[in-house]
């Protein structure tokens, strides 16, 4: 089935496979041209029915040939072999069949089809409940999906990059060719991407000439150009598949999609486009008309057959027909029969239709039926003289083209229907967007270059920059003289979405049972839930469903578009985030010191912190968080909690903001004074807890814990702008400006004594939970707290990030006489925990400040965020309290997550009386303490329970005590 002339590269073959069966193309060729030129129609199965199916379109909108490409790792399933660009060595095979595709046993289903209906799913697996989680499910996952990952990683490497320009020109046809000769030569930054390899979009596939010329001629001319313009820049294979705020775009650029194996680093590049204004001129779809057995292989669209036939000198067949309503398709008809095709007929639903050259013309008449289930052998016309049956292997359907609007649509804007071109034109558009060309309804050659021309004039002049119309190349402005007709009624079945098999009669049954809003007849049927995201179905859909309800096609309306476009790769839109770079790491401040030091490093939420620091003759990492723990309690310790959340809060009524954020006052703390808060959720369980500390009047820092730095932020500044902007407040996240250090043990003041500037840390200058802005190291800005999260004398001392590799260096140094050592986060859950301190493990979004002892802390005088609700009469009868617990047998562990029970007591869920939140060895006790819930805990006080831990099969006695394992009275902290 190959045709002469094409934009193929016929000194060159490449050779390719499908299902096992070597095949030829050439350069140029796309896998679905490919096979209809070796003669292969049928390529893919439906998704509900299994039916057989070929190619539709020509395009991104094919919702019939999806195939899997490549082997191994690189298995990439539900890939349109309508846009698949050859290459030699090609690997591709059918998918969504068993045993093979030509015969295919789940075809079964077509047998089943009046069971199957819409609304099957809904209606059948209600009953019986208990068969849901047995039958239905596993039947409905194991069917589900249709193509087949290969569990392998990926090898690929993707990227990801972002662009700004003047003007994105979306589309590389007559109007986006126009639109971005014109922005280009007037000086404006201009971006023109097309999803395509060449230029020119439907121009490709025409015959029609542009000033006497072949249209890629002047495509070749519009190129050279181009070239000599260095404010612009064109991106091929590049598909825009989002619209988003502000003028961002989404794209996709398939920088190696179309090589065996990437010959650079990268496979595919996602863009994040900025752009002042945006031409949207992505051409139009063509429209099928649905009729009874619509579906076979062979039957495409006349605007596909003829793109084909033009542009990769391929047929489906060497016999075709033409099922039209308007005058295109007699356009498809001429074109077919000058590549030397022969044309069976042309079926022209209009009664008044003229032939436009030496075909045999049926006018008035109707395509109503077919034969060939493997592939198309005939059609059956019905005319005012009866019926026929005509012998074709092909049959082109023209009903009309839908502008592609998609874009102009993802930001909720409603299509418009235009009653003139019988089609959904943009309505209210996205700012700074201008439509163009057939996406506008311009849909002749010519007009569409005006149209491009004038959108770019236009959009620069909103820029304030001055633009001179192109001149254009004549080209042909024939009218369509379309006659809407948009489904042929019969008793068969007419498929309207063929990839998820939703036809007339589907649409029918879903008004019968009242799914007649849009967005329900969606959802009943699943129509425009395909790859091609109802791009082939959706108006046509409309039509029907408003015939049936005796309302207009506008009356009807649409559902929402939304991004993509087309289908995107998870991979690419990770941007190449995968394995070690699936998140940023970020570092603190002192990472390179103490890697140099020893250190072994543990990921925290998505911090690389120090875990403990290992020194010569340590074997095990028990003796060094030991060694750690002790000298930090006999000397002095140094852990760098940069990662804490460091929130800026100023403004006139900081206070007051503060107030209502915690659970406890803030309004009254005094200038260089902090104050230990808590913050509640609305449903009065605790948030977060950490650190308010007033430097000045207007001005307060506050700490939040590592894992929640970010979720507090936003809820701060959600209350600023939504709960009440009319405080005077702002506020600024600086985690990562401040590097901050906790200076803790006896030693502390002494250490922090040899590097601050002229400042008195002495105990009744500079009191426990104190703070102050002040200079060190000579002059140095610094921020100081005294706070304590160990029990220790402790503060907390903060430099401009760049020096915090310095400082500790520097106290490390002037500490060395002092028993200075530096601690991880493993040492610093054993002071925590050896002080009574909860943290993330006991505020899991679980608990109250009941349970945790904070009770008190809930002011009843003023009104905070959760407040009320934590007062609430089964919050405040939580019987699990915070308590301690050390084993019986100093030998053995606490594990937890272990369940706490009475001693002897059956250990059921009914006798679950709490739970271990954390745990950890304590070289102070001599052995393993944990911190837990239990009911009834402060009663409890040296009763003997029993921790179990089913998971392991471990039981051990544990004897309930106080939650402060270290100077419970905390005199150490305020020495």
């Amino acid at each position: 089935m190959r045709l002469q002339g094409g934009l193929i590269d016929r000194s060159k073959t490449l050779r390719f496979t499908f299902d096992g069966k070597s095949y030829q193309g050439h350069p140029g060729d796309t896998l679905a041209s490919a096979l209809l030129a070796n003669g292969v129609r049928l390529m893919g199965r439906s998704f509900k029915y299994h039916r057989p199916r070929g190619p539709l379109s020509a395009g991104s909108e094919e919702p019939n040939a999806l195939v899997e490409l490549r082997s191994g790792a690189r298995q990439e399933p539900n890939t349109r072999a309508t846009v698949v660009e050859l290459f030699d060595g090609l690997e591709a095979a059918s998918q969504n069949r068993w045993p093979s595709l030509a015969f295919d046993a789940m075809a079964v289903n077509d047998l089943l089809a009046d069971f199957l209906t819409a609304g099957f799913y809904y209606k059948t697996f209600m009953w019986p409940r208990a068969f849901w989680e047995k039958l239905y499910e596993p039947a409905i996952r194991n069917a589900a999906g249709l193509g087949r990952l290969s569990m392998e990683a990926d090898p690929d490497a993707y990227d990801k990059g972002f662009l700004h320009c003047d003007l994105l020109v979306v589309g590389g046809g007559a109007a986006g060719l126009a639109a971005a000769l014109t922005a280009a030569r007037a000086g404006a930054s201009v971006i023109l991407a097309d999803e395509d390899h060449r230029l020119g979009g439907r121009l490709l596939a025409e015959s029609d000439l542009l000033d006497d010329q072949p249209a890629t001629t002047w495509i070749a001319d519009v190129e050279s150009e181009f070239a000599s313009l260095p404010n612009l820049r064109i991106m091929r294979r590049t598909t825009v598949w989002g619209a988003f705020d502000h003028g961002v775009y989404g794209a996709v650029e398939r920088v190696a999609d179309h090589l065996p194996t990437p010959a650079s680093a990268v496979r595919q590049t996602l863009w994040r486009i900025t752009a002042r204004r945006m031409i949207l001129a992505a051409g139009a779809t063509e429209r099928h008309i649905p009729f009874a057995n619509n579906d076979r292989p062979g039957i495409m669209l006349a605007g596909a057959m003829r793109a084909y036939a033009n542009r990769w000198a391929a047929s489906p067949a060497d016999r075709v027909a033409v099922f039209t309503n308007n005058d295109d398709g007699h356009h498809s008809a001429l074109d077919m029969k000058a590549k030397g095709v022969s044309v069976a007929a042309v079926i022209d639903a209009r009664p008044d239709a003229k032939a436009f050259g030496d075909y045999r013309l049926i006018a008035g008449a109707h395509v109503t039926s077919s034969r060939g289930r493997l592939g198309l052998r005939s059609v059956q016309v019905t005319h005012d003289r009866g019926r026929e049956w005509i012998d074709c292997g092909a049959l082109g359907v023209a009903g009309g083209w839908n502008p592609n609007l998609q874009l102009a649509s993802h930001q909720r804007g409603r299509p418009v229907w235009d009653d003139t071109l019988h089609a959904f034109l943009p309505g209210d558009l996205p700012a700074g967007m201008t439509v163009a060309g057939a996406a506008a309804g311009h849909g002749s050659t010519q007009a569409a270059l005006a149209s491009g021309t004038k959108a770019a004039v236009e959009a620069l002049a909103a820029l304030g920059m001055t633009a001179l119309p192109a001149t254009l190349p004549r080209a042909e402005d024939r009218a369509s003289g379309l006659h809407p007709l948009w489904h042929v009624p019969g008793k068969g079945r007419a498929w309207v979405d063929f990839q998820n098999d939703v036809t007339v009669k589907d649409i029918r049954l879903a008004h019968k049972e009242n799914m007649r809003p849009v967005e329900h007849l969606k959802r009943w049927t699943t129509l425009g839930m395909a790859t091609d995201q109802g791009k082939t179905s959706n108006v046509t859909a409309l039509a029907v469903m408003a015939e049936l309800t005796g309302q207009s096609i506008a009356a009807t309306g649409t559902t929402i578009f939304r991004p993509p476009y087309t289908p995107v790769s998870l991979s690419v839109l990770g941007g190449g985030d995968t394995g070690t770079h699936f998140r940023p790491r970020r570092l603190t401040p002192s990472h390179e010191w103490a890697r140099a030091h020893g250190a072994v490093f543990v990921e925290v939420g998505q911090w690389m912190r120090a875990q403990y620091f290992v020194q010569p003759g340590e074997t095990h990492w028990r003796q060094s968080v030991d060694r750690e723990v002790l000298a930090t309690r006999k000397g002095v310790g140094i852990c760098d909690v940069t990662t804490l959340g460091k929130i800026d809060v100023q403004g006139a009524d900081a206070g007051a903001f503060l107030d209502r954020l915690y659970a406890n006052p803030m309004a009254s703390l005094k200038v260089g004074m902090v104050r230990y808060g808590l913050m509640l959720r609305e449903d009065g369980h605790a948030y977060d807890d950490g650190t308010c500390a007033r430097l000045t009047e207007d001005h307060f820092v506050v700490t939040t814990t590592t894992a929640q730095a970010g979720p507090v932020y936003r809820h701060m500044e959600f209350a600023r702008q939504c709960l009440w902007p009319e405080l005077d407040v702002q506020l600024i996240s600086t985690t990562d400006a401040w590097a901050q250090f906790s200076v803790a043990g006896p030693n502390a003041r002494k250490l922090l004594e040899r590097i601050v500037d002229g400042f008195d840390l002495s105990n009744a200058a500079f009191p426990f939970m104190a703070c102050a802005s002040l200079t060190v190291c000579g002059g140095l800005r610094a921020r100081l707290f005294r706070i304590s999260f160990s029990g220790e004398l402790a503060y907390e001392i903060a430099v401009p990030a760049r020096y915090g590799h310095a400082l500790i260096a520097r106290m490390i140094e002037l500490g060395a006489d002092l028993g200075v050592t530096p601690y991880g986060t493993e040492a610093l859950g054993v002071l925590r925990i050896e002080k009574g301190h909860p943290a993330g493990n006991e505020l899991n979004g679980q608990t109250t400040a009941q349970m945790l002892g904070m009770g008190q802390m809930v002011s009843a005088k003023k009104d905070a965020i959760g407040a009320v609700m934590s007062r609430r009469e089964g919050l405040l009868a939580e019987p699990r309290v915070l308590v301690g617990l050390l084993p019986v047998n100093p030998a053995d562990p606490v594990v937890a997550g272990s369940h706490l029970f009475t001693k002897d007591a059956e250990q059921r869920t009914e006798t679950d009386e709490g739970w271990i939140t954390s745990a950890a060895f304590s070289p102070h006790i001599g052995s393993a303490i944990g911190l837990g819930f239990l009911a009834n805990g402060r009663a409890r006080l040296g009763e003997v329970i029993t921790a179990a831990n089913p998971l392991q099969g471990q039981q051990i006695a544990l004897r309930v005590v106080s939650a402060h394992f270290v100077d419970p009275e905390g005199e150490r902290l305020r020495a």
